[in-house]
């Protein structure tokens, strides 16, 4: 039996989607308010983050808890060099790269070689951001429980060097972050290591017998997310200009992370962008209209959150993304 459509009008069905949503994006701090914007760029850091842990978990299988570690690494390291030796953002950045992927390579060495999986590697990644909370607590020359602050700098002025400026210019700092990761993630799995990550995280005994070196292809995944995570500490310690080890490191944090791409789709590619955006619109959807309605109620956004992933998880346990896609006309896969 065959269709009326015409050939190739999915695709250009799907172009046209991209399209506008790139030029949305773009255009978006020029016609928005600052509020909007704000809002937006937390949903473009939620969507990066997600998307690095999502090359641990989604891709290859190895479940982390304690993502927050990262994230508060990179944070500490390029703002602790900046306030006390006024070393810019830029070579920071490297710097946290690099102890976070070494710190990644550690917890990996120590998990893959005890043959650590599953619920016992993610305590152990848990325990690992708890002891960095706990350490960073105690050491004055990150400002120990006081906080750690930034220089503010003029926020009309454009300073790229001192990744100093406006709230636009974060915005499409974390919106260059974002499609890149997306870029990376999307080439890295149509590439061996992608095959070879959905092996491991399917059956990992099974790829063993193929003869791909599982824990070469492990290590990999937990480098990479950390080195990517390490870039959105960095980020986020520029951007907010304030770092508290207890904000940082807690448990929250890293929850904040999963939450994306579990129920945006774990696996996908637009999953954790999906599940980002979701959440940031209910979260701070809710609590603009309860600040409207003159009604105060204390984690009114952590409620939500809850509440989406109890029925995404019930109702659609494969994520948002899946279904979304199929009504789109895209073709959505769990690489």
């Amino acid at each position: 039996m065959t269709s009326d459509r015409p050939a190739g009008a999915g695709d250009r069905r799907r172009l046209a989607l991209i399209t506008v949503v790139t030029v949305a994006l773009v255009t978006l701090p020029l016609v928005g308010s600052s509020y909007l914007v704000s809002v937006a760029t937390l949903a473009l850091y939620l969507a990066y983050v997600g998307q690095a842990w999502n090359v641990m978990m989604g891709f290859a299988g190895q479940l982390s808890l304690g993502h927050s570690l990262y994230v508060g690494l990179g944070a500490y390291v390029a703002a602790g060099i900046f306030v006390h030796f006024g070393v810019g953002p830029w070579a920071g950045l490297w710097l946290a790269v690099a102890i976070c992927s070494a710190v990644g390579a550690f917890i990996g060495l120590l998990a893959f070689r005890l043959r650590i999986s599953g619920v016992q590697l993610s305590l152990l990644t848990v325990a690992f951001a708890e002891l960095a909370r706990i350490g960073f607590d105690h050491l004055d020359w990150f400002g120990g429980p006081g906080g750690l602050f930034l220089r503010v700098g003029d926020r009309n002025h454009i300073d790229l060097l001192g990744f100093r400026g406006p709230p636009a210019m974060y915005y499409y700092a974390m919106l260059a972050l974002a499609a890149g990761a997306l870029g990376v993630c999307a080439l890295l799995l149509r590439r061996r290591p992608g095959y070879y990550w959905r092996a491991i995280r399917e059956d990992e005994v099974a790829a063993q017998a193929l003869g791909i070196d599982t824990f070469r292809w492990k290590m990999l995944a937990v480098v990479l997310s950390s080195a990517m995570t390490a870039i959105a500490g960095v980020f986020f310690a520029f951007y907010n200009n304030s770092l508290f080890p207890e904000q940082i490191f807690g448990f929250g944090r890293s929850i904040e992370i999963i939450l994306g791409p579990v129920i945006g789709g774990l696996g996908t590619l637009f999953g954790p962008i999906v599940g980002a955006v979701a959440l940031v619109l209910l979260g701070d959807g809710t609590t603009e209209i309860l600040a409207k309605a003159g009604v105060d109620l204390p984690g009114a956004r952590q409620v939500v959150h809850g509440l989406v992933l109890l029925l995404v998880t019930i109702y659609l346990p494969n994520g948002l993304w899946p279904p979304l896609a199929r009504a789109l006309g895209f073709q959505p896969r769990r690489l």
